[in-house]
């Protein structure tokens, strides 16, 4: 069925206004989230390598926790114990210094103990860096500077106008799908091209961007379903949970040990591999001794793990909330919704595909920005204005500044964690950030978007080739695993990918019509 000529320019304008006001903004939110992926590589990279000496076996964990609780008695009210020892994790016992929380914006301190060879205490604090933490709010939040409780309404408001975009672009498409989907026209007719690239992506990745636009309203309008559904439920919720309400005092509870907790969860789970036992801090909606990991088979709640709710005495599996494979539909259903959103199924795979889709996602938004001032400047044209509109040159710089300094602000910052170290507070990162990101858009509006196009692109690759060398400042432990190698080869190909666009930029400033806006020869008014 072919749409009428005056219906499909209806949904060619809304897809373009609507596409240019959440635009830049979901730029943000793509190119962040793609980077929260590899949340824990990432975390990796920007913290120090840990002096503990070897983890104790899992059979000396009792060993080892009456030592801790001797001369650190606020670790009995609650603590981890690490059955996978990494980077990350590098003592068998964890717990989070006093006053230390799970917030908005990081958790504090955090102090791992082992057993040095001669069976003495050995404790090492480490400030876990808020960077990877940073990123992910920045995500969230779609890059506003504001409470998480002001920006997230404005996120859905933003996923909303998403939603719309995608409805009325597919509208515009459908009329000429088989004819242009798959023309990749690459020549002189630049806008020609762009069109082609944001057609092609915008089309085959679709499905994605529907998960992420429907999981994001859901996301920022949670506490409002949250609320309904303690209206409708919350008698049933608790006869069905009886261990989620109050928080247990762990200490003084008689527990199995840690090697009989395994064993007991791979009789009722074999599928779920543990990584780490939390005991106590089961405030809110957490039992109070939880097992933390994976089952492949299945999607999780959280971005890299799923919880299964243990009773202390018995090992048994009481609460199925956030367990794969185990949950009632209700909990299912909600965990399908971080589950998409998140990628959190399937492994590495699914992740990097995952990563690969959010920076082609915003690199589908610049280029449909690209368009919408291209297209409003051709209009303007037919219309008589020999000169730019200022409207149109304000536009076309925002379309240069903002993802150039969201790219370069979110470098500088990653590139900071790793050579402050623990000093690099989560203010710190946000100051960093949008200082850079401040600069480039105020440079790109001075100057225009012909000729900060190419500038802020050579210095958009100079700030990402920032986290290889600080990775070379950052001191021991130097690629002592894949993961950090990757982060720095990464940061490498997208720096050469905009030197790449500046150079594109500069060639189009210097030979481009003297009336597009991506010519350095444009005449101001």
């Amino acid at each position: 069925m072919k749409l009428p000529t005056d219906v499909v320019r209806m949904y060619k304008e809304v897809h373009g206004w609507v596409g240019i006001i959440a635009g830049l903004a979901l730029f943000v939110a793509f190119y962040a989230g793609a980077l929260t992926m590899f949340e824990e590589p990432l975390q990796r990279w920007a913290s120090q390598p840990s002096t503990l000496a070897s983890a104790p076996s899992l059979e000396r964990t009792p060993e080892l926790l009456a030592k801790v609780r001797a001369q650190y008695p606020e670790a009995a009210r609650g603590h981890e114990v690490n059955l996978v020892i990494d980077a990350a994790h590098p003592g068998r016992v964890s717990w989070r210094a006093p006053g230390g929380r799970r917030g908005e914006h990081g958790g504090g301190a955090t102090y791992f103990a082992s057993l040095a060879p001669d069976g003495a205490l050995q404790v090492e604090k480490q400030q876990r860096s808020q960077v990877a933490n940073f990123i992910d709010v920045l995500h969230q939040q779609v890059g506003l500077p504001f409470s998480h409780a002001i920006a997230m309404p404005i996120m859905g408001g933003i996923s909303l106008l998403y939603v719309i975009a995608m409805v009325s672009g597919l509208a515009v498409l459908l009329p000429s799908l088989v004819k242009d989907l798959f023309a990749l026209r690459i020549g002189r007719n630049a806008k020609r091209m762009w069109l082609d690239v944001h057609n092609v992506l915008g089309f085959f990745s679709l499905p994605f961007h529907i998960i992420i636009a429907l999981t994001a309203v859901v996301f920022a309008f949670h506490d409002e379903f949250y609320g309904a559904q303690r209206l409708a439920f919350s008698d049933a919720a608790s006869r069905a949970r009886p261990m989620m309400r109050a928080e247990a005092a762990i200490a003084d509870t008689p527990t199995l040990t840690p090697v009989q907790i395994v064993q007991r969860l791979k009789q009722q789970a074999p599928g779920f591999t543990p990584h780490q036992i939390v005991y106590g801090q089961g405030g809110g909606i957490l039992p109070a001794l939880r097992v933390q990991g994976n089952d492949p088979r299945y999607g999780q709640r959280g971005p890299t793990y799923g919880i299964a709710g243990l009773d202390p005495r018995t090992g048994e599996i009481v609460d199925r909330s956030f367990m794969p494979g185990m949950q009632d539909g209700w909990s299912a259903t909600t965990t399908g919704f971080f589950t998409l959103h998140f990628g959190s199924f399937g492994g590495y795979p699914i992740r990097w595909a995952y990563f690969l889709l959010g920076l082609t996602g915003a690199f589908l938004f610049y280029t449909g920005n690209l368009l919408w001032v291209e297209s409003r400047r051709k209009r303007e044209r037919k219309a008589g204005a020999v000169q730019q509109t200022r409207a149109t040159r304000i536009l076309s710089a925002l379309t240069v500044g903002v993802p150039l300094g969201c790219v370069a602000g979110i470098s500088v910052t990653l590139a900071a964690a790793k050579v402050l170290g623990q000093s690099a507070s989560y203010g710190m990162h946000s100051a960093i950030y949008y200082a850079v990101f401040v600069v480039f858009t105020l440079w790109a509006l001075m100057r225009g978007a012909a000729k900060a196009g190419a500038e802020l692109a050579i210095v958009g690759a100079l700030s990402m080739l920032t986290i290889p060398a600080a990775s070379l400042l950052g001191g021991h432990g130097l690629y002592d695993s894949g993961a950090l190698l990757m982060v720095d080869f990464i940061a490498g190909i997208l720096a050469l990918g905009l030197l790449v666009i500046a150079h594109s930029a500069q060639r189009r400033a210097g030979s481009g019509a003297a009336d597009s806006v991506w010519s350095a020869r444009a005449q101001s008014v």
